[in-house]
């Protein structure tokens, strides 16, 4: 049996004394590929950073690898990409291959490479970070958060800024990493996407709609019910190139 990653229990955040996220409960087991969809200011980033306890809940706890997270000290065995990183300065003095090394006592320099090269900005690895675009910067830290490997993969919608070509490599990298061990929770828009690799789905919308496989959803009436049937398809990618249902 899997062990358990990550454990919320009655999860409630607020802003101003208003709920954004309300009685949130959920597992991850190791091996586990989670995709967390939901529409703008449903509480997806919310959920992440009350996980990695970037935010403070005012009911319910979290846990991570087996701690409480107030004690969790692990911090090296996950990789987190938040959703907006902000621009670095133009003489922020480090170079794309530096950042993606950071943090990493014993670099192989294929490894950095590879990544780089994944990510389509290996022709830049002698500049400096913030010589970069945004879009450039996304993908240098996403070849940093991939390179470590980590047990655990957390990505709050990393394809934003992404071109469909280095976006197809990135979901086939999480693929490739989940499927060597790699626990991975990836937010996002694309939900007709997520669920070639996703095994499962959490959908906000301020509380839980669904958590469960993809398999089950596609199956359940009462999601039929509150997407509609071609809403429910999309999600399902059950569909073909021009949009028809199958």
């Amino acid at each position: 049996m899997s062990a358990e990653i990550i454990h919320v229990d009655n999860l409630t955040f607020c802003y101003n004394g208003m709920e954004v996220i309300s009685d949130i409960s959920l597992s991850i087991k190791q091996g586990d590929y989670l995709g967390i969809a939901g529409s703008n200011g449903s509480g997806k980033s919310t959920l992440i950073k009350n996980i990695l306890g970037i935010l403070q809940p005012v009911k319910g706890t979290v846990t991570i690898f087996g701690q409480q997270l107030p004690s969790f000290n692990q911090w090296q065995r996950i990789g987190y990409l938040p959703q907006r990183i902000n621009a670095l300065s133009h003489h922020f003095p480090g170079t794309v291959s530096e950042i993606v090394q950071l943090g990493i006592r014993k670099a192989d320099q294929d490894d950095v490479k590879n990544s780089l090269t994944l990510m389509g900005v290996a022709h830049l690895s002698k500049n400096l970070i913030g010589e970069l675009s945004y879009g450039e910067q996304q993908r240098v830290m996403l070849a940093r958060a991939l390179i470590r490997k980590p047990d655990l993969l957390i990505f709050d919608e990393p394809t934003t800024a992404l071109d469909p070509e280095t976006r197809d490599i990135f979901y086939s990298l999480t693929d490739k990493m989940n499927r060597n061990g790699a626990t991975v929770v990836l937010v996002t828009h694309d939900t007709g996407i997520i669920g070639k690799y996703a095994r499962n789905l959490l959908y906000l919308d301020k509380k839980v709609i669904f958590c469960g496989t993809f398999e089950d959803f596609c199956a359940s009436p009462d999601m039929t019910g509150f997407f509609g049937l071609n809403s429910q398809h999309m999600i399902c990618h059950q569909h073909d190139e021009t949009g028809n249902n199958i």
